[in-house]
Parts: structure tokens; C-alpha cells; sequence
């Protein structure tokens, strides 16, 4: 055939284009050409014909002007350029069946054309007539597969899935040496579940391509998947001796990352990034590690780098955020995170991340609103979806949280009934939170009636169980709750430490230490993750305190450290028993600087510091730092009576009286199991003789009036 009997097949397209279109298209036809064994002429696996030099030539015709009409199509969405385009690719494909681009572009345009059915009918078809047809197969292969992003059914999803797979592996039988489609076909064995499969064909790449990072990438998320670790990071390490890439230093730091082992993930990114310091994947890396390692200044410049790179990103100026709260600069922290909330409005981290901050800045009302409007953004979204649900329970357990942290009990339990009506789940956990939020405002009969309704809705819940177990302890029922608890225990050391640590909370509230100690030691006998050994230490550590047994409560505070040096609850606890007795006041006074470095609102940790200001004379440090607990917690009999005893002996007495008064008035609105009646008689004790000292100092005053 000629060159002018071929244009007489292109009715609609004018000579002069068609041309001018020869030569982007064969461009792109000749760029993306077979391999060599594809080409005509060579040795070409069975089934599949030499191509003679006329029908190659017709092949590239074809599918140029394929392409014009496929490009025409994008333009116009017209039925009739779609049918056009699809026309001379399948004409070119009939040529040219071992052309992976033809194949290609004919797959792409029925999928733009939404005429998946025949695309599929079409490749069986060939399939049919020729069983060894790699083309078809190839085609067909990739049909299946640019289908499945399109599919919301998982059923679907799983059926397609599986009859892509079928044509890799027929492909690989025709064709063993074909990389790409064993990768696939891996792909599709991971995506179905059959990871021994996968492994086996991942390995197979591997023993003919060492390096080839696609296998090797697939490889090492396979075992990272399987718990398989230490393998993973040893192929990493064994491709690595060969030769370094940055990529495959980044997968030995995903790798080291899944491990926990933040150093060494941090050295394998560094690597990456000596070897590509262009690549933002290598840095962020980086930057994560190091902020898994708490080098914040260090992570922080990396972050600044980042940002630099690409501006748009904005977990960037989010992760900043982060850094600089945890570095107390929370101005900058507040700069950052609203540069992220211009990259990303609406996003639901960006918004919890704003809201922390202006917790820790101790601004609740703009954490609140912050939480609220979000709330109402995705209310306003008509569409009922999972991730909306999901959305929702998060901002409003978020928002429940923040209210309770501002003691306005009534609305946090408002924002708990918004989460119950979520669905099933949510329901269980906001009936859980109401508790805990009626717990802490004392209003232990709507705790108990909640907690009550919560078994009826859930009967046999372990978790509805134990906190009603918890509140019969609190209400002094020490007994009901010791043995509400023990029905729980069923001989699993990962469900029943936990209980053993509640059982020493209520026999500890029941001031019966002998039986707490039993348990806490159960417990840390049990305990084999460090964050279990790190709570049985703050646990057993307490009720040793509680006894007087100062020393061994030292070394349990001592141990847990060990484990989490920013436990900030042991932190805590183990300098406010220093400062207490009056012993090592700097060393107790550091200990509990440290705790607030990790929640610098809290308000019991604030009392802390103020009391060991106060033994160590400094009376108005001691002020200001009771003072700052008092306005987080007004309410805490503790902190009223330290407040009190600094007024009394900086000799404000009159404010002295006054917050004794006060402390008494809320030790009678305690819980039973938190109420400590030495403490109140010792409070008593206080504000009478301050009451006598006052009026014997006004007695002389009142004798020399006349009679």
C-alpha cells in the first residue's frame, strides 16, 4: 500500500494534518517502542508473528492517527472521535500485537471512553483464537487494573483483583523474564492477601535483577507487613554492601523506623540525603527521625528546609507547629500552624493541632471555638460518608475534652451525646467519657446511673465493667468494686495487668495499702512492655509512698525514669514526696520543673512546684505557681490549703483564712475514696489557730475600749 492509498483511509482528517501528525505520533510510538526481542524481525516468543517491514509501517500509521482522534477526544468528548481512535488502535494492535504502547493506548482510550466491556470482550476474544497472544493478555492485564481504582465495592475490587493476576501469571508463563508484570502480579497477590505468593515472585525478580528497586522496595513492605523486620533490614543491608542508591537507603530508614529504632533510622536517611539532597522523601525522613528522638532543634531544620523546598506542603509548617509547642514557643507554634491552615483549610489534624496550641496557651475559649466551627463545617457537608462520621467523633470527643479541661462539665457532656449519636461505636465510648466527665465534676449518682445504663446497652462489656468496678471504689465500696474486678480476671497477662493495676487503685483509695501492694506487685511481675514496667513503677511506687516506705518508692520513681525519662506523671510524683519531706528541695524541684516541661498546664504539677518553693522559703515563687494551679483548678482542696499556708506565713492572714475556709468547703465535696481526713483535721487544726492567733492579737485593741 502506498503512502497516498493509506491517507485515503482518513476521510476526516485533511492531507496537511495528517502529516503534521505523522511525526508527533511516530515520536511517540518510536519512544516508547518494544524491546528488542519485540521488534520485527527478532525472536519473539511462540504465538506472537514477525512483523513484516509494510506492517509496521501501517501499525505506526494507524496509530497516529489513533491518537489524533484519541487527542481530539479529550478536546470534544465526542462518541464519534472515541470510536475513531479506538478503530485505529485496535487496527494497529492487529498489526502490531506485541507493541506494549499500542496495547497501552488502546486500554487507555476504552477506559476513557468508559467502554470497559468491550475493551475486556475485545482482549478475550483474542485471547480465544490465540491462547499464547502476549499482546492480548498484556492488554487485558491492564484493563483489570486501571479498573480497580475506579471501584468503591470491595467485592468488585477482589474479583478483578484476582482476574488481573490470572493474565500475569499466564504472561509470566509466556514470558518469564517480563520484570513488570511480575511485579504486578506481586502487587496483586499483596492486594489479595497471598503474601507467600508475592514473596516467592518478589524473589524470583531478585534472582535474576539484585538491584531492581521495584522488587526490592515490594520485598522489603512485604516483610515490614509480616512483622519480619530484622529480614527486612537485612536484604536492605546486603543490596547496600553492593552499592548505595538513595532510595534504598530511605527503605533501610522505613525499615529501622518500623523497628523503633529511631537512630538508626535516622543514620540510614541521613545517607539518603548526603546521596540526594534534592529529594523531599529523603529529608522528611530525616526530619521524622529526629523528631522520634526528641532533637528538636535538629528536626526543626530539617522541617525549615522542607518548607523551603516546597512551600505548598503544609505538614511542614504542621510539624513545625508541633515542635515549637513542644519547645514552649508557642507564638511561633500558633505563626506556623496557621501557615499550615492556609495550605490546608478545614484539615482536620491542622484544626486539632490549632486547638492544642491554644490549650496550651491556656486559651480555651479560642480552642473551643476552633473545635466548634470545624464541627459545624462538617456538619454543613450533605453528604453522610465514613470519613465524615469519623470526622466528627474526633472533634467531638476533641471538644469534649477541652470543656472538661475548663470545668464546664454540662457542656462536655453535651458534646459527648453529639459523638453517642454517631452510631454503635461512638455510642459506647461517649457513654464511657460521660462517666469519666461526671467522675471528675463529683457527681457520683449520675456517674453510677450512667454507668448502669451503659451495661444495659452493653451487657458483658469488659470496658463498661471495669468502670463501673472503678466507680464503686470511688464511692467508698471498696469491696464491690475489689470483687466486680476480679470477675474480670481470666488468666491473660495482657488483659489482666490492667485490671491488677485497677485493683490497686480501689484498694489504695480504700487506704488498704497491704492488698494494693499485692496487686501493683502482680502486676509488675506481669508486666513485659516498657510502658507496663513504667506504670507499674508509678503504681507501686505510690502505694509504697503511701506506707512510708520512702526508700523503696524512691527506686521504683528511680526505675520507671530509667524506662521514660518524660514520664511526667512519676516525674511528678517522685519530686512532690522530695519536696513534701523537705529532703534534696533542687533535686525535687528539678524533677518537677521536668514534668511541666511535658504538660505545662496541668494543675497538680503546678502545685507541686509551689509547695517545694514554699519549703524552701521562697515565698513568692510559691505564690505565683499556686497561684497559676489555682486558675486551672479552683476546686482542689490540696492546692487551696498550700495557697492558704503561704499566705499564713508571709502573714496575710485574712487571705489565709479565707482559702482554708475554702479548701474545707471542697474536702466535703470530694468523692468518698478521695476524701482524707487526717487532711481535713490537719486543715481544721490550721485555720483555728490561725482564727485564735487573730483574735489574741486583737484582744488589747478590744479591752482598752470604754466599757
Amino acid at each position: 500500500m502506498t503512502l497516498s492509498g493509506m491517507k485515503q483511509r482518513v476521510p476526516r482528517v485533511p492531507a496537511l494534518l495528517a502529516l503534521l501528525i505523522l511525526v508527533p505520533g511516530a515520536a511517540l510510538f518510536a519512544q516508547q517502542d518494544p524491546p528488542p526481542a519485540k521488534l520485527a524481525g527478532a525472536a519473539v516468543p511462540s504465538g506472537v508473528p514477525k512483523l513484516s517491514a509494510q506492517d509496521r509501517a501501517n501499525a505506526y500509521f494507524d496509530f497516529t492517527i489513533g491518537h489524533y482522534y484519541q487527542v481530539q477526544y479529550e478536546v470534544t468528548s465526542s462518541g464519534d472521535d472515541a470510536d475513531q481512535a479506538i478503530d485505529y488502535f485496535k487496527k494497529a494492535f492487529e498489526l502490531d500485537p506485541a507493541s506494549d504502547v499500542i496495547g497501552e493506548q488502546l486500554a487507555e482510550m476504552y477506559f476513557q471512553s468508559q467502554r470497559i466491556r468491550d475493551a475486556v470482550l475485545e482482549a478475550q476474544g483474542l485471547i480465544q483464537r490465540d491462547p499464547n497472544n502476549l499482546g492480548a493478555r498484556r492488554l487485558l492485564a491492564r484493563i483489570y487494573v486501571r479498573t480497580l481504582g475506579d471501584m468503591n465495592e470491595s467485592s468488585g475490587q477482589s474479583d478483578t483483583a484476582r482476574l488481573a493476576a490470572e493474565q500475569y501469571a499466564e504472561i509470566l508463563r509466556l514470558d518469564p523474564t517480563d520484570t513488570e508484570s511480575a511485579l504486578w502480579l506481586a502487587r496483586l497477590d499483596r492486594l489479595q492477601d497471598k503474601p507467600a505468593e508475592a514473596e516467592h515472585t518478589l524473589r524470583d525478580v531478585l534472582s535474576r535483577e539484585p538491584a531492581n528497586e521495584g522488587a526490592v522496595e515490594q520485598l522489603t513492605q512485604l516483610l515490614l507487613d509480616q512483622q519480619r523486620g530484622p529480614e527486612a533490614i537485612a536484604l536492605l543491608e546486603a543490596i547496600l554492601a553492593r552499592g548505595a542508591t538513595p532510595r534504598f537507603y530511605d527503605l533501610l530508614g522505613d525499615a529501622e523506623t518500623q523497628q523503633s529504632d529511631a537512630a538508626k533510622a535516622e543514620q540510614a536517611y541521613r545517607k539518603a540525603v548526603e546521596l540526594d539532597p534534592d529529594d523531599v522523601n529523603h529529608r522528611s525522613g530525616l526530619a521524622q527521625a529526629l523528631l522520634s528522638e526528641d532533637k528538636y532543634s535538629d528536626a526543626l531544620a530539617e522541617y525549615q528546609h522542607l518548607a523551603e523546598m516546597d512551600s505548598s506542603d503544609p505538614d511542614n509548617y504542621l510539624r513545625m507547629a508541633e515542635i515549637y509547642k513542644q519547645l514552649h514557643q508557642l507564638d511561633k507554634a500558633e505563626q506556623s500552624v496557621l501557615e499550615a491552615e492556609k495550605r490546608a483549610p478545614g484539615n482536620l489534624e491542622v484544626v486539632y493541632v490549632k486547638s492544642a496550641i491554644y490549650e496550651a496557651e491556656a486559651r480555651f475559649d479560642d480552642a473551643i471555638r476552633t473545635l466548634s466551627d470545624a464541627v459545624a463545617g462538617v456538619q454543613s457537608e450533605s453528604e453522610v460518608t465514613p470519613t465524615r462520621r469519623r470526622t466528627l467523633a474526633i472533634l467531638y470527643e476533641q471538644l469534649g475534652e477541652l470543656y472538661r479541661e475548663d470545668q464546664n462539665y454540662s457542656a462536655a457532656v453535651n458534646a459527648y451525646q453529639e459523638l453517642a449519636q454517631l452510631g454503635p461505636e461512638e455510642d459506647k465510648r461517649a457513654e464511657l467519657l460521660q462517666i469519666d466527665t461526671y467522675r471528675s465534676a463529683r457527681d457520683m449518682p449520675h456517674a453510677l446511673d450512667t454507668a448502669k445504663k451503659a451495661l444495659e446497652h452493653y451487657p458483658g462489656d469488659r470496658e463498661v465493667l471495669t468502670e463501673q468496678a472503678l466507680l464503686f471504689g470511688e464511692n467508698g465500696q471498696i469491696d464491690a468494686g475489689a470483687a466486680a474486678l476480679r470477675k474480670l480476671l481470666d488468666g491473660k497477662p495482657e488483659d489482666d495487668i490492667e485490671i491488677q493495676f485497677d485493683l490497686a487503685q480501689i484498694y489504695q483509695e480504700g487506704q488498704r495499702y497491704t492488698e494494693a501492694e499485692q496487686a501493683a506487685r502482680v502486676a509488675a511481675a506481669a508486666a513485659t512492655k516498657p510502658a507496663e514496667q513504667a506504670m507499674a513503677g508509678l503504681v507501686l511506687g505510690g502505694v509504697l509512698e503511701r506506707q512510708k516506705k520512702y526508700d523503696e518508692a524512691e527506686a521504683q520513681f528511680k526505675a520507671a525514669l530509667l524506662l521514660d525519662p518524660h514520664d511526667a506523671s512519676v516525674l511528678n510524683y517522685y519530686g512532690y514526696m522530695l519536696a513534701d519531706r523537705g529532703l534534696r528541695l533542687d533535686e525535687a524541684t528539678s524533677l518537677i520543673q521536668r514534668a511541666l516541661v511535658e504538660d505545662p498546664n496541668n494543675p497538680a504539677y503546678l502545685d507541686s512546684l509551689g509547695w517545694a518553693y514554699y519549703k524552701q522559703d521562697k515565698l513568692p515563687e510559691a505564690e505565683q505557681w499556686l497561684r497559676k494551679a489555682l486558675s486551672f483548678d479552683g476546686h482542689d482542696p490540696t492546692i487551696l490549703e498550700h495557697m492558704a499556708d503561704v499566705y499564713s506565713k508571709s502573714g496575710q492572714t485574712e487571705l489565709a483564712q479565707a482559702e482554708y475556709q475554702k479548701s474545707l468547703d471542697e474536702w466535703h465535696r470530694e468523692l468518698p475514696a478521695d476524701v482524707e481526713p487526717d487532711r481535713i483535721a490537719d486543715v481544721e487544726q490550721k485555720l483555728s489557730s490561725l482564727k485564735r492567733h487573730v483574735a489574741e492579737q486583737k484582744s488589747p485593741n478590744d479591752s482598752a475600749k470604754p466599757q
